[in-house]
């Protein structure tokens, strides 16, 4: 395990850098500029802003000089808000982002798992299938089209629920099933296929043969591999359900970090994107590390690959 550990850890400043410079490339490359709309701000101003933010220097000096200061962990100020730092609006987003996607997170892995065992508990019979086809609406459903259709039924139509903001508990359940819809439909899925693959080992069929019951032979023999499909879905799962999902926090008004990446790509606040998708890239990174060791600890030909 400990050499699964270094030679992923190694992986990790590569994948950074080529993420951090692709995103620099691109942002770069799209027309127009972080002070190009602001008709308002006279051109004397507009580019001693230029200058300041130092926009009027070679493409590569202005790479250099980023990527040296984001290796000391200095993001920069924000360009549409100069007096705050990236970082400090980075955490205010992560906050409620971490909220929405933690609860979202449980609640898809609560549906989710109990679905998928169920289904693959009746493979083949009707039960599966109706399983199967909710799984089905939950993954072809987008939210943006979801999350509309919650409201319009529960705040709109039976007024029981608040249509947006993040204001109390109230306002937290529709963006919460909404995110959670789509990766709770994954997991009943994944957790159906490993559990079926799984009820078909020899270690399951001689527990059975032992006289074991079915509750027993389930959760003490076939779930300790029929989950691991689900185990290694958590890693970039968990990454995108608790950095927020772009589409949920816009439609419901929530203050996190996906909405926030909308307004800075709408602005050309480079510093802010730049900002944000190396945080994203840090926590995925670093979940699909845990994964992998959990996965090595649970299945010991991980580690061997």
């Amino acid at each position: 395990m400990v050499r699964l550990f270094a030679r992923r850890l190694l992986l990790l400043v590569p994948t950074l850098w080529a993420i951090l410079t692709v995103t620099f490339v691109l942002l770069h490359a799209a027309p127009g500029g972080p002070f190009a709309s602001e008709r308002s701000i006279p051109k004397v101003a507009r580019e001693r802003m230029i200058r300041t933010f130092g926009l009027d220097r070679p493409l590569a000096e202005q790479y250099a000089r980023y990527l040296g200061h984001a290796v000391r962990g200095d993001l920069g100020p924000s360009y549409e808000h100069p007096q705050r730092l990236v970082r400090d609006i980075v955490a205010d987003g992560v906050r409620v982002s971490v909220e929405l996607g933690t609860l979202a997170l449980l609640l898809a892995l609560l549906a989710g798992v109990p679905l998928g065992v169920f289904a693959a508990t009746r493979h083949g019979r009707w039960p599966d299938r109706l399983a199967m086809l909710a799984a089905l609406a939950g993954v072809s459903v987008p939210n943006f089209v979801l999350g509309p259709l919650l409201v319009l039924v529960f705040s709109l139509g039976l007024y029981w629920l608040p249509p947006a903001l993040w204001t109390g508990p109230a306002s937290r359940v529709l963006p919460v099933v909404t995110l959670a819809a789509a990766y709770a439909a994954t997991i009943a899925r994944l957790t159906r296929a490993g559990m079926i693959e799984a009820l078909a080992q020899d270690h399951v069929r001689t527990a059975r043969a032992k006289g074991l019951g079915e509750r027993a032979v389930i959760f003490r023999h076939a779930m300790r591999t029929g989950l691991l499909p689900v185990l290694s879905y958590l890693g970039p799962a968990t990454a995108g359900i608790v950095m927020g999902s772009v589409a949920v926090e816009q439609v419901f008004a929530v203050p996190g970090l996906g909405r926030q990446l909308v307004g800075a790509a709408f602005d050309r606040d480079y510093t802010l994107v730049l900002g944000i998708v190396l945080f994203d890239a840090v926590v995925l990174l670093l979940l699909n590390l845990a994964v992998d060791l959990v996965h090595a600890r649970l299945d010991p030909r991980v580690e061997a690959r």
